[in-house]
Parts: C-alpha cells; sequence; structure tokens
C-alpha cells in the first residue's frame, strides 16, 4: 500500500501518459530495441508521457526515447536477476519491491499500452491490460502489439480459440491490434486520443 501511494502522489500531474511493455532481454542491437526508442520518441513529441519499466532492454530503449525527445519518461522499476539497476533515461524513477504494486501503477496511470515481444512478464502485463478493459475496471484505450511476425500467432489463437468460442467478449478493431510500423502506432495513438477527448481529461484514471 504505502508503495502505491506513493506513486499515485508522485505520477498525479504526469498528464496523458502510454505504457510500453517488453523484455530485459533484448539487446541494444536488437531491431526491437530501435522500433521502442523510435515509438517512444514520437509519442514524446506528440505530448504523451511515457511509462516504462525502468530496467533493461525494451524498456530501456522506451525511456531512452522518450528523455532524449525531452519528453517525460517515468520508470517503474523493480529489482531482478536481470533488471539489477534501472537504466538512465528517466525524468522520474519509481523503485518498487512487489510486483503487484508495481503493476497497479501501470495500470492506474496509462492511457494505452504499447507491447513489444517479450516473456512470462510482458505477457502477464499484456493479459491484465486487455482483462481490465473488457472488465471496465480501467477506461478504454489501445492495447498495440508491435510486430506482427512475434505476435500474428498469438493473435490468431485468441481469435480462434477464445473469441470464437465466446470464451471472451468480442475484441474491438480499435483497441487490440498488431503493428509493424513505429509512426503507425504514434499515429494511431494520436488519432484515437483526439476522437476520445473525454477518456484523456480522466487522467490519473479512478476505477470504473
Amino acid at each position: 500500500m504505502s508503495e502505491m501511494l506513493h506513486a499515485a502522489e508522485t505520477l498525479a500531474k504526469i498528464g496523458p501518459a502510454i505504457s510500453i511493455f517488453g523484455s530485459a532481454r533484448i539487446k541494444k542491437d536488437s531491431p526491437h530495441y530501435e522500433t521502442s526508442e523510435q515509438i517512444a520518441r514520437g509519442l514524446a513529441k506528440a505530448g504523451f508521457t511515457i511509462i516504462a519499466g525502468g530496467g533493461p532492454g525494451i524498456m530501456e530503449a522506451a525511456n531512452k526515447g522518450a528523455f532524449e525527445a525531452g519528453g517525460a519518461s517515468i520508470g517503474l522499476h523493480i529489482k531482478l536477476a536481470k533488471e539489477a539497476k534501472h537504466n538512465d533515461f528517466q525524468t522520474i524513477t519509481l523503485p518498487f519491491q512487489h510486483f503487484v504494486s508495481r503493476k497497479a501503477t501501470f495500470f492506474m496511470h496509462s492511457l494505452a499500452y504499447v507491447v513489444l515481444p517479450g516473456g512470462f512478464g510482458t505477457l502477464d502485463e499484456l493479459f491484465e491490460a486487455v482483462t481490465l478493459i473488457q472488465t471496465g475496471k480501467i477506461p478504454p484505450g489501445p492495447v498495440i502489439l508491435v510486430g506482427s511476425a512475434f505476435w500474428g500467432g498469438l493473435m490468431n489463437w485468441i481469435r480462434t480459440q477464445l473469441e470464437q468460442t465466446a470464451l471472451i467478449n468480442p475484441l474491438d478493431r480499435h483497441t487490440l491490434l498488431i503493428e509493424d510500423d513505429p509512426a503507425r502506432v504514434v499515429q494511431h495513438l494520436v488519432d484515437f486520443y483526439r476522437d476520445h477527448p473525454g477518456i484523456v481529461s480522466r487522467q490519473p484514471n479512478a476505477p470504473v
């Protein structure tokens, strides 16, 4: 509770924010690293705050893109074996001991979610975001999976095994989608919130 309270007080006035998720294991020479950096840079220039996990890999790239574009770059860092030290590209750094408070902070303060390749942690964040949106616990917003080669098989499985068998509500193609082009990711988010100004005015998100 103390971690969530401190985070809520620290992030109370960050404005419209977008979380970028992805693996800590992605190296700097990976095209996924560059893609994350480009998306964060574009979103920061468009006026969005960027929230990432604060560690290396995709998280570092997201923070770096926003930081070097002169935007607000927030890192929610939890100390793990592969994430012992937070990255250096943050305007606000929040340390966490507990995953539950860290994840709650992501979802309390984000309008949308950009998900790059990652492992179980990234999948956990992805599915929690979609669950909270479909159950109405947070306002609707885009969840963009970046990389059709990586995410295409999972999306096909979701549509055939979950959606078509009525195990989940029908998916909104405007809020859960796959995109490969960083510029189109940025434009989709800019367009979505231009068309939904009422959602932006609710930041930080309150429970529905």
